[in-house]
């Protein structure tokens, strides 16, 4: 049934992939649940980096076991697609070198790429990319981040620091301030798409 956006707050899915980045997805949660209903999905490799018990009580964390833990039988809920449903605006912080390559190829071998490859384009979907600055810099990335831009799929642009490796130089992810801000100024332009709850 269709709801009024008017009426409730905003539903923000929250996604880490596996970048030593991670270690700030607690503080983009905290953020983000400041402003509206937050569910946040990690995958395998950005469990190393996030620390759980950080994480606002009221955001539910969704990981690959997830995925089908709740699923018996044809006609049960199917969690990428109830995600999808569920939420209004979806940002990945951090997207890695590897799960932008894997939107970017359509594939869609764990829950993160699962929401993405269901996502409904008429809502907005950001991503934060953290990664070394060779691997960003590589030619790849450059042919990668074409394919999700034709997509629809809104870049926050990395910054240029010194990374965890030691390498000094573009690739870290754009600061969480900087995330929520970016996603929060956007918000109103995409109202009349966000119906579809």
């Amino acid at each position: 049934m269709e709801e009024n956006m008017s009426s409730r707050r905003p539903r923000i899915l929250l996604a880490a992939s596996g970048s030593v980045a991670a270690i700030k997805f607690a503080v983009l949660c905290h953020s983000f649940s400041e402003w509206g209903e937050v569910k946040a999905v990690a995958t395998k490799s950005s469990l190393h980096f996030i620390d759980k018990s950080s994480l606002p009580r009221e955001v539910t964390l969704y990981t690959d076991e997830d995925e089908w833990s709740s699923w018996k039988r044809i006609g049960d809920e199917v969690l990428h697609i109830e995600l999808r449903k569920w939420a209004d605006i979806m940002v990945i912080a951090p997207l890695s070198a590897n799960t932008l390559a894997k939107i970017a190829g359509g594939l869609c071998d764990n829950l993160l790429s699962c929401i993405v490859r269901a996502w409904d384009y008429n809502k907005r979907l950001f991503v934060a990319p953290a990664m070394n600055t060779f691997m960003w810099k590589n030619p790849f990335t450059e042919r990668h981040l074409l394919s999700i831009s034709e997509l629809g799929i809104s870049l926050i642009p990395p910054i240029t620091k010194k990374l965890a490796c030691g390498d000094y130089g573009n690739g870290a992810m754009a600061e969480p301030s900087q995330i929520f801000a970016t996603v929060r100024l956007s918000f109103p332009s995409q109202l009349p798409n966000a119906m579809n709850s």
